[in-house]
């Protein structure tokens, strides 16, 4: 018997990457001006003080009075130590605080700034650019109004 010999063949494959330039762009912002009236509604309080003469002896044993608050009125007790024969406790006057609310509605101007995108497409090196797009275009509203 006759002994055949037979070749094992084997394929394989290779790939390779290169970098290429097939264009450039080139990306600048525009930001424009825009004025603009905010309008809002301002809370605050006013506070008015008035003065209350008193002009009582607090007596030996009684508690002496002390800052309270009544309603909407904070009263603050004023205290007097008068030299007499005797040392006695005077409240001398009351300290009455009212606060109030009020209401104002308002007007701001403001200057609000907004930007774009400006897109170039060049071709590859040396060749002339294409005519600019605007890609993108966002107003202030799009990301929230300015407070």
């Amino acid at each position: 018997m006759e002994e055949l010999v037979l070749p094992v063949v084997e394929e394989t494959a290779h790939i390779e990457k290169h970098l290429r330039e097939v264009g450039r762009i080139r990306v600048s912002t525009k930001t424009e001006t825009i004025k603009n009236v905010l309008r809002e509604s301002l809370h605050g309080n006013v506070v008015g003080v008035s003065r209350l003469p008193i002009d009582r002896i607090i007596q030996e044993g009684e508690p002496v009075p002390q800052t309270r608050t009544e309603g909407n009125v904070t009263i603050i007790p004023i205290l007097e130590e008068v030299l007499v024969v005797e040392k006695r406790l005077i409240l001398k006057e009351e300290v009455h605080i009212r606060e109030t609310s009020t209401n104002q509605d308002v007007e701001v101007p403001v200057t609000l700034h907004k930007q774009r995108a400006v897109i170039e497409r060049f071709g590859p090196q040396g060749a002339d650019p294409t005519t600019p797009t605007e890609e993108t275009h966002h107003d202030a509203d799009d990301y929230g109004s300015v407070r």
